[in-house]
């Protein structure tokens, strides 16, 4: 008894043909834009003479010129184009965008219902077959011929070409009656390829609510998506090395010398032995097939495994994988820890080896990669749009760029003024050095956030890891020396011994934020020490013997000793960190809870307002940036690399003078915050770096190397507000407290900064940046002169401290009498 038979869907011939005419007569917008201009012939007849006078000058020129003129005149259409590059052996990638086959298929009317997309989208693995046989039929001829310069596999390929039409035209000739050709004398499709087909899935619009569109979570890809194009969403956790891949396997005869070709479809495959032609069958010779490694065809493999968000699972359940292979040019294009959407097939596979003893009846999956879709680009590759570019020169005009941006660092957090400027620096970072004998000098910076508990430092580092391109956020606890450096496992795909990657080389060039930094044990704290300073992980395990890049800023929230801050032992027994750990924090700062009324209810109501309206209070001047918009300032700001004048390398080295000086004197006044060592100079010259890059310039000035200065200062500001506490708020007692904090962090110092002279002008363009209006300055100048506070000098032009005595003093100890 017969079996039924069913009527296909579809029509596979009718569907390759219709491919074939997408492929010759589709045009993309672009091309019919440019079609349209040149239709208009402006300026034709003026340039043509011109060009005649020129092509008499240099005719190689003039060659090269109309060759462009032509392409330009003549477009061809979208993926012609791309073909004839294939063809020219410029690209070996033919993206097929289904968004333009859907256009295609709509321009065809209704009458013609080839379900292409659908069809696609439905079996996408048997349509890659269908649609490489329609490449090759429009497959355009190469504008030149191959030399011996070229590629040794360009020159095999074409002789392979010329054969099969060679024997097809006398298989014709001899006689029509005659059997086909025999499948081993023609080289296989695959062979000949030397292209990768790959599908670009329908993007869904902003208004499209399609379910089917949007990115899968891993949990969420079922059985029935096999052998669909599906898109899945996740992030990359570890990639495996790139490896050749065998497609086709070819061997030779030694005694017909016949070619023999294998194509590969599976994991495992049994090489063939015997030679199959038909002068080895009527001779009964057996010949024996060699392998020759050189005829066959590898593709570049390279296998992924990606693991479900953490916003994607649900309660009480741990992230799931998937593996993805990719093949051509899709390999290394992952890196561990991207953000990423793959569109691919789902296909399943068996087990192989002694997985499949053990595995019985069970089958893996995984997913044949099509498209990657990064989601957090690196700076280098953010390209910025013609109006982001508009839009950032009238800001930078304004003068505000710096106060704006800091205030888009986490607007949903109340205050942290100067803790968010520092985060904004450490994410553009200052200028890594590298020396002609192989020094490096690090240009990343490293912040360390130590406070009480309830200060919104977890939601700070929260929202660094969301901007930074890439970033890894982890816990002291949660996290060994080994899982923030290196571990060395085995390899399941060729079990070997390799090393895998923990946060700080995952986080390479990007930022690294550790939570309850003061948790970790020492002995995984102290793997740290050489990733923030030499921005290296040197390994020494299991045989293996190398050194990672771990080129990352680290950003560190810890809390104080005894939870909060105890006011009656001195600093550093609070902060509890080992001096040498400290040192390569290039700023501390120290967030202290301290109760005050009207702080407490600002406070207040920024919360409930975010918790009414699901979002931030409107800022004063009304200009907040999204996390992608502040990327891109920052992917700009990088792109600089400011150098040092002479002059600002002298104002440099008094500041250095004069820390060391309050270091000094700060010893013995049980207030001692970090110890400043040539370490704080490079972190001053490094943040000077930063804002200089935020203000696109290619030098640092003066104004960097204060604000760079006031930062330090105003880190440990929290120590001292118990001092302040019984001040009165006026605006003279907060431009008097200002003014105080300069002059002790040496900025607007005259000279090198050995005297106690200020510099008025400067001292009153930071007051006046501050919101402070002229009069305001000028009556605080005027008060605190005949309280004998200071005095100025130098016609105006310079302001004096006036001290008890003549030697120096503790610069703090003079603010209880005001």
């Amino acid at each position: 008894m017969a079996l039924l038979t069913h009527k296909s869907l579809v029509n596979y011939v009718e569907q390759q043909a219709a491919f074939e005419d997408f492929l010759q007569t589709f045009k993309s917008s672009a091309t019919e834009a440019v079609e349209q201009l040149e239709g208009l012939n402006l300026g034709e007849d003026g340039l043509s003479d011109e060009y005649d006078f020129m092509d008499d000058v240099d005719d190689r020129t003039s060659t090269q010129r109309s060759r462009r003129q032509g392409r330009s005149r003549n477009p061809k259409p979208k993926y012609m184009q791309m073909l004839q590059d294939v063809a020219d052996r410029v690209t070996s990638e033919i993206l097929i965008d289904l968004n333009d086959l859907e256009a295609y298929e709509k321009s065809l009317g209704e009458e013609a219902n080839f379900k292409l997309v659908s069809s696609i989208e439905q079996n996408a693995h048997h349509y890659i077959e269908i649609f490489s046989r329609a490449v090759d039929k429009v497959m355009p001829e190469p504008e030149k011929e191959p030399t011996f310069k070229d590629d040794v596999l360009d020159i095999i390929m074409s002789q392979r070409s010329k054969r099969n039409a060679k024997l097809r035209e006398e298989s014709q000739v001899t006689d029509e009656n005659s059997a086909a050709l025999p499948p081993e004398l023609i080289f296989p499709p695959e062979l000949t390829r030397r292209y990768t087909l790959i599908f670009k899935p329908i993007l869904p619009s902003g208004s499209s609510n399609e379910r089917s569109l949007k990115a899968l979570a891993v949990r969420n890809v079922r059985g029935e998506h096999l052998g669909h194009l599906i898109t899945v969403r996740g992030i990359a956790t570890r990639v495996s090395d790139v490896k050749p891949s065998v497609q086709v396997n070819a061997y030779s005869c030694d005694r017909c010398g016949c070619e023999v070709f294998q194509p590969v479809t599976t994991k495992q495959f049994s090489p063939v032995t015997e030679c199959p032609s038909e002068e080895c069958k009527k001779n009964n010779a057996k010949g024996q097939l060699f392998l020759s490694t050189r005829a066959s065809k590898f593709l570049p493999f390279q296998e992924v495994k990606i693991q479900e968000m953490a916003d994607q699972v649900p309660v009480g359940h741990i992230p799931r994988q998937l593996t993805v292979h990719c093949h051509g040019p899709l390999v290394r294009q992952i890196n561990p820890g991207d953000v990423i959407d793959v569109a691919g097939i789902f296909l399943p596979t068996p087990y192989t080896g002694y997985k499949a003893i053990r595995a019985g009846l069970l089958t893996d999956t995984y997913l044949e990669a099509q498209y990657v879709n990064q989601h957090k680009k690196a700076y280098d590759d953010i390209v910025l749009a013609q109006p982001t570019l508009k839009r950032m020169n009238e800001l930078e005009r304004s003068g505000q760029l710096y106060e704006y941006l800091s205030r888009s660092i986490a607007p949903e957090i109340f205050g942290h003024v100067d803790v968010k400027k520092a985060l904004l620096l450490q994410l553009i970072g200052g200028v890594t050095k590298e020396m002609g004998d192989g020094m490096r000098i690090r240009g990343d910076i490293n912040v360390c956030l130590m406070g009480d508990p309830g200060v919104a430092k977890s939601q700070l580092l929260k929202y660094i890891t969301k901007v930074a391109p890439r970033g890894v956020y982890t816990t002291g606890r949660g996290s060994s020396g080994v899982g923030l450096t290196a571990a060395v496992m085995r390899d399941p795909v060729t079990d070997e011994m390799v090393l895998e990657g923990g946060a700080l080389v995952l986080a390479d060039n990007g930022m690294c934020c550790i939570d309850e930094f003061d948790k970790m044990d020492d002995n995984d704290r102290t793997a740290i020490h050489e990733v923030m300073e030499q921005q290296t992980i040197s390994i020494s395990k299991a045989g293996i013997t190398t050194t990672l890049n771990a080129r990352t800023s680290i950003l560190a929230a810890a809390n104080p000793l005894y939870g909060r801050y105890n006011p009656r032992i001195s600093p550093v027994e609070n902060i509890n960190l080992p001096a040498a750990l400290l040192s390569r924090f290039d700023i501390l700062f120290l967030i202290l809870d301290t109760p005050s009324r009207d702080s407490d209810e600002e406070l207040a109501r920024h919360v409930t307002y975010v918790h009414m309206h699901n979002k931030h209070p409107e800022a004063a001047g009304g200009v907040v940036f999204t996390p992608a918009e502040v990327r891109q300032w920052v992917a700009r700001a990088r792109s600089y690399r400011p150098v040092f004048p002479k002059e600002v390398s002298h104002y440099l080295e008094g500041v250095y003078v004069r820390m060391r000086q309050q270091q000094k004197r700060d010893e013995g006044s049980q207030k001692q915050f970090t110890h400043t060592s040539p370490r704080t100079l490079l972190g001053i010259m490094r943040l000077s770096q930063a804002l200089a890059r935020l203000r696109f310039a290619e030098e640092v000035i003066m104004e960097d190397v204060d604000e760079a200065l006031r930062l330090v200062e105003v880190s440990k500001a929290s120590l001292y507000a118990e001092d302040r506490n019984r001040d009165d708020y006026t605006p003279s007692s907060k431009i008097y407290h200002l003014v105080r904090a300069m002059a002790a962090s040496g900025a607007a110092a005259v000279g090198d900064g050995s005297g106690a002279e200020l510099d008025l002008r400067r001292i009153r363009e930071r007051v006046l940046a501050k919101g402070f209006t002229a009069d305001q300055f000028e009556q605080a100048i005027d008060e605190y002169a005949l309280l004998d506070v200071w005095q100025t000098a130098a016609e105006g032009t310079r302001l004096v401290f006036i001290e008890a005595g003549n030697d120096d003093q503790d610069i703090d100890g003079e603010d209880d009498e005001f």
